[in-house]
This record gives structure tokens, C-alpha cells and sequence, in this order.
């Protein structure tokens, strides 16, 4: 059995072939800094961070259907021989079933949104507001164009300065949890920027997204504070007229924490306390992830389908499992 990161080709075999949980975010696993628990003889990969005495495992096994049960429990039993807590997140819906019937503690942590791409339109009063705000970025000079990142990365790192500054002091880059550029994963994602004259001055890279609902997911974006408003909205744009016109399905925004909360969502055994800590979070947890202005974001394309996720604790649900997430993120 094996904790140490693995080859790229097999991660992306494993994201694009073992879709059987649908997670639209499964190309996050080939993320620079994951492992991937691997066991001989068995297919598939648990990919996860190590973050102090905890593996902080992202999605569900990538397995075959056959495999996936064998090694989840290859995983958990590798965490309790090591002494190690286990921590889930980002599980979909048949993710979060296999982990309760282990004896884990999982709860609903938040939701994906995406919108199904065939039937899209920006016309109608309903995108009003969105449709003002991209003509006001395009009469302020604002250009759209797809690009090769890799011609491009001193120019993303530029923007990405100022905008992590923005921020406020102290605040670090975040990920695991969110997308990336770079690495031998960057020859599979799509990368759009905005201009204005010959300046950068924002970005929305996106990657594949396989299974029931493939497309692409809006998985990373900044742009430099200040300047035109409409900015994010008009490379989004762009980006969708291209995707539609390739014949792509879908366009996934990602995951939103402490978003689409529901009763119905929760799983038989799950934390009332941690369920009313996701809602405190949604409504007072500006600090901790500004998920209301993400989610305010999203709402501007009318998503058309909320996809819940999970949070699986091997044990009772706790705020040092919870906080650990946020540790494997770079979030401190």
C-alpha cells in the first residue's frame, strides 16, 4: 500500500474513467502537492493531503464499481494502523452513503452549482443586470481571448499579486480544494483572459469535467482589484459562447461551502451540531470563506442544478477535522 504521490497518467486514467461517483470536480485530484493511496492488486486511487495527524482525503475513491469498496476500506483500515484521523470532503452523494455505512460521521457541507449548456441564454429581463455589466467591460475596452497558459505565466502570476493582496494581510493562496495552473495538468485545462490594450487584467481557467453531467468547470478566476466592473462576467461569457459552440453539456461553477443546505440532504446519523455550525457558517462565516459572495456570483447565470456534497469524519464530526480541511487548503 502507498501514500505517495503517483503518476500523473494513472490519476488522470483514474478522473477520467471512474466516474461512478460523478464528481464534477474530480480533475482537482491531479492538483500539484496530492497523494494517492493506491493498494496491490486493487484498481483505483484515494487521493488525499496529509495536514498534521490527519489525511484529508478529496472525493470518494476514483475506482471501478468493483474496486471502490475494497479500497475504502484499505484506506480507512491504512489511517487507523498509522494512528491517523480520516477526514472526507468534497464526497458526492454515493460517496457519503459508502462512508456512513463504514461508521463514519458525514453531514452535508455544501453544494456545486452548474448550468446545462444547450438551452443557454443571456437574453430575456431575467439577465438583465449581467448583460449590462459585460457591455459596460466591453465599452471599457475590454477584450476576450482564449490562451496558451503556458505562454502566459508571468502575466497570470502579475494578476495574481495584486488580487491576493486585495485580500487583506496574511491571506495565502488556497489549494487542493480549488483549481490551479501549471504542471502536466495544464495541457487539459482551458485558460481565458481578459485585456484591456495589451494589459492582462483577469483570468477564469477551467477544467474537464467527466461523467454524467462532462463539460467544464469554472474552477479558478482573478482579475486585478479595482478597474472596470464586468470583468469576470464578460470572460465567462466568452467562455460559454465558445463551450456551446464546441457542443460541451455542461458548465459547472464548483463548490461553494456552506451553500444549498437542506434537511433532505442529510444522511441518517449525521451531526445535528455540525448542521447547525454549516448554517451559522453560511449566514456569519464571512471570515472563514466568503461563500455569500461566491454563491451571489454563481446566481448570476441561474444555475440550474445544485449538486450536494459531503463531509465524512471517522469518528464523531469535529471542529479540529473541520479545521484541518481548511489546513490541507493553505487557508493557514
Amino acid at each position: 500500500m502507498d501514500e505517495s504521490p503517483t503518476t500523473h497518467d494513472y490519476l488522470l486514467h483514474a478522473v477520467q474513467t471512474y466516474t461512478v461517483a460523478d464528481n464534477p470536480s474530480a480533475f482537482l485530484a491531479l492538483n500539484t502537492g496530492n497523494s494517492a493511496f493506491t493498494a496491490p492488486g486493487v484498481e483505483g486511487v484515494v487521493v488525499h493531503r496529509r495536514a498534521g495527524r490527519y489525511l484529508v482525503q478529496f472525493g470518494g475513491p476514483f475506482a471501478p464499481a468493483d474496486a471502490y469498496d475494497d479500497l475504502l476500506d484499505l484506506f480507512q483500515a491504512y489511517a487507523r494502523e498509522r494512528g491517523l484521523r480520516w477526514v472526507g470532503v468534497q464526497l458526492q452523494r454515493s460517496d457519503a452513503e459508502a462512508h456512513a455505512r463504514r461508521g463514519l460521521t458525514v453531514n452535508q457541507i455544501g453544494a456545486s452549482w452548474a448550468i446545462e449548456l444547450e438551452n443557454f441564454t443571456l437574453r430575456g429581463t431575467r439577465f438583465m443586470q449581467l448583460r449590462n455589466k459585460i457591455s459596460r467591460a466591453m465599452r471599457n475596452g475590454l477584450r476576450v481571448e482564449e490562451v496558451d497558459a503556458e505562454n502566459w505565466y508571468d502575466a497570470l502570476r502579475a494578476i495574481d499579486r495584486p488580487w491576493l493582496n486585495s485580500k487583506g494581510d496574511g491571506s495565502r493562496p488556497l489549494e487542493f480544494l480549488v483549481g490551479e495552473y501549471g504542471g502536466p495538468a495544464q495541457k487539459h485545462r482551458r485558460l481565458f483572459m481578459g485585456f484591456i490594450g495589451d494589459q492582462p487584467v483577469g483570468y477564469i481557467s477551467y477544467s474537464p469535467v467527466f461523467g454524467s453531467r462532462a463539460g467544464w468547470m469554472h474552477d479558478l478566476s482573478r482579475r486585478v482589484p479595482g478597474g472596470s466592473p464586468g470583468i469576470m462576467e464578460a470572460i465567462n461569457a466568452h467562455a460559454v459562447d465558445v463551450f456551446r459552440g464546441e457542443g460541451a453539456d455542461w458548465l459547472h461553477f464548483g463548490f461553494t461551502p456552506f451553500t444549498g443546505l437542506a434537511p433532505v440532504n442529510e444522511l441518517p446519523g449525521h451531526s445535528m451540531a455540525f448542521r447547525w455550525f454549516m448554517q451559522y457558517l453560511w449566514a456569519e462565516g464571512a471570515a472563514v470563506y466568503p461563500a455569500q459572495t461566491q454563491l451571489a456570483y454563481k446566481e448570476k447565470w441561474a444555475p440550474t442544478t445544485a449538486i450536494p456534497e459531503y463531509v465524512a469524519f471517522d469518528g464523531p464530526a469535529s471542529l479540529a477535522g473541520f479545521a484541518h480541511i481548511f489546513r490541507a487548503c493553505n487557508a493557514f
